[in-house]
């Protein structure tokens, strides 16, 4: 019999990212610095997926990395409802859905060039206006943007 499954080494200690959309495998990479980690860190891009809504998918596996929140809510921006699974001594302890939090602080530029936070030192605030279409609202002009325009704050 011949194995249609293509095996990946499990990690011992670290997080798994799955169900990311193979057009924001990289974005994600980059996004969470993943080419500066010192430790293994394990790319699937355009992986067969069994879930109904994608028919495609990419994973990446972290060995002895934790996300930080603020890594995980700039994680929901780029790519929403990704899966996490945290893994201590080859065990899943935990396994759940990344969601992008109702106001994002710091995360997302503001396109408005007008708009306080591109003329003064200050972070950024947007919150959530529309979930299921994915738009967001600057929290000082009110300008609107669609998540597939957004652009991420550049963290120091």
């Amino acid at each position: 019999m011949k194995r249609k499954e293509l095996l990946v080494a499990a990690i011992e200690n670290g997080t798994v990212i799955d169900h990311i959309p193979s057009s924001k495998l990289f974005d994600v990479v980059n996004l969470l610095h993943l080419e500066k980690m010192k430790t293994a860190v394990t790319v699937g891009f355009n992986l067969k997926s069994n879930s109904t809504d994608q028919h495609h998918k990419s994973i990446i596996k972290v060995a002895d990395k934790f996300f930080t929140n603020e890594e995980l809510n700039q994680l929901s921006v780029v790519a929403p409802n990704v899966t996490l699974c945290l893994i201590r001594d080859y065990d899943v302890v935990e396994k759940r859905k990344v969601v992008m939090p109702d106001l994002l602080e710091g995360i997302v530029r503001c396109p408005n060039s007008k708009c306080i936070t591109n003329n003064e030192p200050m972070k950024t605030r947007f919150r959530v206006s529309n979930r299921e279409l994915g738009i967001l609202q600057c929290c000082y002009c009110n300008k609107d943007l669609p998540l597939g325009e957004v652009k991420i704050v550049e963290q120091q």
